[in-house]
């Protein structure tokens, strides 16, 4: 991989990035694990400007309808999550002469708090050609991070790191974007019949370049800086206003509402042992071979049929925007013994092929490297793109699913990706439960899909088993001969990792908005060595710990499972207010709380005056006073909210294991407790409306 500097180029072809397609990724990390920034990219004509507003890509414009942009969305990865671009040079119009790719922060939040901030570029097997950090942001709420620009007819990579005090607002008005500006405006986000760029309206009139342009005085300029090419791109100079007609409808950056799918009309059974004719039956299957045929024909067939579906899973791994075929019982010649994947999908685009093999597995059955390994040979002879492994198990950046060896000397490169039957279920639940299906047939198929998946005997229930170190491991926990340096401790916490992002999977396409894992790895930290810090505090103490970040949630939820006392711990802060008096402050937090558990812990947090007053709720509901520490001298903080509940101790997915355990305790206290939780009122703005359960 390539390293870069600010202000440094590179010709892609140099990189050995010569197919055209590309993902970018753009990655932060957060020490308090709080915060969210925004991707988005703009196509700029040789005048530095966009041709249309349709040049700008973001959250209400993600994808372009010729496939050459296509915002992917959060991928979670080691250190928490990472915003993915997918773009194909080839299909770019020729009047595109740069690609500019930038992120914002929401409200003009400073990219000053994150930590880790990094651009990376792969090609289309996933192997990763460039990097590029940036360590020196501060006060800035948008950052253009880099370019892709044509150069005598060569593509090349620039390293830029400019940043903007003005948002997103300000970064797309500079390129020739007339912007109605409501992220800057607290409650922008969300409008009903906002005006994004897709959806709503949009603008009847678009800037043309170098004209209509609105003063720029008030936003910063980035420095101009220079590189091998010549000066690095600044904001382009302020042309005069020309006269019109009537002034352009502008670009509204607030967040669209979705638009949920139609409410199902009430059933005409007459109790509920009436069971409804599914097209995918699962209560026939009584082999893993059966369940394993079944579940990878009628995932295929969907995803050849929902566009939607079908993009969303393969969009990450390379493949372009195009018509989908795919195929079951291919038979493939391979030496002597041909080999018959579970699968074959097959994306076609200006006549140009895609092609990946799918090799999947149900229940608990393991991928086995040879016969992955097959895969990768006869796909690398064929010219195919990808090997797709598809099972229960979980992905960790760092940790292949199955050891596969790559022959460098051939120049056709074959990515091999993972794909958990949890984040199936994931990307159909946020297709038909929260962002809807305009085709009502495609609506009906994802909803047949998504019941076959979730049935008990489908065999594709996600991440089910803790592995085989994990009894030996809490034996060891328990009579106290667990040692330091246990290479079965580093497994353990590997199989923790795992399970903590199939619950966010589940919980955030139960919820529709992002919810992700929080990794507090410090700056440059591998992998490996965060892994056995962690399992050198298993060891240590018996406890594995998490961070769940839940979007628009009053804070990270804390999951604690504790294996020497066999006590899992599901706890959330909830900060004290900047007005007010501290007996209001907790006579508002247990009104909030009127619904939750009576066994909720409740602790109030001080400012280094020792523990605060605790109690149970239902204690605390008569006398919420109990909350203020005596004599009135320490000042309040805030309060820990926790569930406590016993962990379960077999290794698998039965009902009283531990992988269930967590998972239900989890979504619990979310229901219960964290999604009734106001954010506390602050100067100048009123408290936000309460979520609903």
């Amino acid at each position: 991989m390539h390293e870069m500097a600010k202000g440094a180029n590179i010709g892609l072809a140099e990189l050995g990035g010569d197919s055209g397609s590309y993902v970018i990724g753009l990655s932060w990390t957060s020490p308090t694990g709080e915060g969210e920034a925004d991707v988005s990219v703009l196509l700029l004509g040789p005048d530095g400007k966009v041709r249309d507003d349709e040049d700008f890509y973001f959250y209400n414009h993600p994808a372009a309808a010729d496939g050459s942009v296509e915002l992917l969305g959060q991928t979670l990865t080691e250190s928490g999550s990472e915003d993915r671009i997918r773009v194909d040079l080839a299909v770019l119009p020729p009047q595109v002469d740069r690609l500019v790719v930038a992120a914002s922060r929401h409200l003009r939040q400073p990219f000053g708090h994150f930590e880790g901030i990094r651009l990376t570029l792969d090609d289309s097997s996933g192997e990763r050609l460039l990097g590029f950090s940036i360590t020196d942001a501060r006060s800035e709420s948008a950052f253009v991070f880099g370019e892709i620009y044509r150069r005598a007819g060569e593509w090349k990579f620039r390293a830029i790191g400019q940043g903007y005090d003005s948002g997103l607002a300000g970064l797309a008005t500079d390129y020739g974007i007339d912007v109605e500006d409501d992220e800057g405006v607290e409650g922008g986000e969300g409008v009903e019949g906002g005006e994004g760029v897709e959806g709503g309206a949009r603008p009847t009139a678009p800037t043309a370049p170098g004209a209509d342009a609105p003063d720029r005085a008030a936003a910063p300029v980035p420095t101009s800086k220079t590189g091998a090419d010549g000066p690095l791109p600044a904001a382009p100079p302020t042309p005069a206003a020309a006269p019109t007609a009537a002034a352009p409808r502008r670009v509204r950056t607030a967040r669209k509402k979705v638009t949920l799918p139609a409410v199902p009309k009430p059933s005409l059974a007459e109790n509920d042992a009436w069971h409804g004719a599914r097209l995918f039956p699962a209560t026939t299957l009584k082999s893993d071979r059966e369940r394993e045929v079944r579940a990878t024909s009628v995932l295929l067939s969907v995803m050849a049929q929902v566009p939607e579906l079908g993009r969303r899973l393969t969009a990450g791994f390379g493949a372009p925007a195009g018509r989908m075929e795919t195929f079951t019982e291919v038979v493939l010649p391979h030496g002597e013994t041909p080999r018959r994947p579970d699968g074959v999908i097959r994306v076609e685009r200006a006549g140009k092929r895609w092609t990946a093999l799918v090799e999947s597995k149900t229940n608990g059955n393991p991928l086995r490297a040879q016969q992955v390994q097959d895969y990768m040979d006869i796909a690398a002879r064929r010219g195919y793109e990808a090997v797709i492994t598809l099972s229960n198990d979980v992905a960790l950046d760092g940790h292949p699913i199955v050891p596969v060896k790559v022959d460098g000397r051939r120049k056709h490169k074959v990515g091999l990706w993972h794909l958990s039957w949890a984040e199936v279920t994931y990307q159909a639940q946020m297709l038909i439960r929260h962002e809807g299906v305009a085709n009502p047939a495609h609506a009906w198929l994802l909803q047949e899909l998504l019941h076959y998946l979730q049935h008990e005997n489908s065999g594709c229930h996600g991440f089910q088993n803790m592995g085989a170190a994990w009894v030996p491991v809490r034996n060891g926990i328990d009579d106290e001969t667990l040692c330091r340096g246990d290479e079965r401790a580093v497994q353990v916490v590997e199989s923790w990792e795992k399970l903590v992002r199939q619950v966010c999977l589940r919980l955030g396409g139960e919820l529709g908005v992002k919810v992700v894992p929080v990794q507090r790895a410090r700056r440059g930290e591998e992998v490996g060595a965060r892994r056995a810090a962690l399992a050198e505090q298993l060891c240590e103490d018996g406890r594995l710990c998490a961070e769940i970040r839940i979007e628009d949630t009053i804070g990270n939820v804390s999951v604690v499972a504790d294996l020497k006392l066999g006590k899992l711990r599901t706890s959330v802060e909830y900060p004290a207010p900047e007005e007010g008096y501290p007996l209001s402050w907790a006579k508002r937090l247990i009104r909030q709380l009127a619904t939750a558990p009576a066994d909720l812990h409740v602790e109030t947090l001080t400012d280094g005056a020792g523990p605060g007053p605790r109690g149970t709720l239902e204690r605390l509901r008569p006398e919420p006073g109990d909350l203020l520490p005596k004599g009135g001298t320490a000042r309040i903080t805030g309060f820990r909210l926790t569930l406590v509940k016993s962990v379960g101790s077999t290794r698998g997915n039965a009902e009283t294991g531990f992988i269930r355990t967590v998972d239900g305790a989890v979504q619990r206290f979310h229901s219960s407790v964290v999604a009734h939780l106001e954010p506390p009122a602050r100067r100048g703005r009123p408290a936000a409306a309460p979520k609903s359960g």
